[in-house]
């Protein structure tokens, strides 16, 4: 059974772009053998994931970023079975959230920067669609 899950967590260190390196190079190699696609947006010390896969591989996946000393303030947003992947194309693509073109921000949120702990997740998944779709997304693996 598939599954999607999306959290938003706060970097315990908001200055650290090899902490974000890091945990994009272990997620590519972690997800590969385990059938776990998504994306991870990050910007301003937030981290957005979606992540999709078998329901045991994601939840396990998700107890373990809830237990990463690099993440705190850990909120799940969004969980869902699905009948398909709507992030197949990435091991773990990666999104700058503090890149984005205000415009498209703007359409999901009361401000230019866009802050996934003040709106839904449907909202949060709907700006990653968009993001996908307007090729926002890179690191396709």
């Amino acid at each position: 059974m598939l599954v999607r899950l999306l959290y938003v967590s706060r970097a315990v260190d908001k200055h650290n772009g090899p902490a974000i390196d890091s945990i994009l190079d272990a997620s590519r190699g972690h997800n590969l053998h385990n059938g776990i696609t998504g994306v991870l947006c990050y910007g301003g010390g937030i981290f957005l994931q979606a992540i999709e896969g078998g329901r045991t591989a994601v939840n396990h996946l998700y107890n373990h970023i809830v237990a990463d000393p690099r993440h705190q303030d850990v909120v799940l947003l969004h969980y869902e079975e699905i009948a398909e992947r709507r992030f197949g194309g990435w091991t773990m693509g990666q999104v700058n959230l503090s890149a984005l073109n205000k415009s498209i921000v703007l359409k999901y949120s009361e401000k230019p920067e866009f802050d996934p702990y003040s709106v839904s997740g449907r909202v949060s998944l709907a700006l990653l669609e968009e993001l996908m779709a307007t090729a926002s997304i890179i690191g396709r693996a």
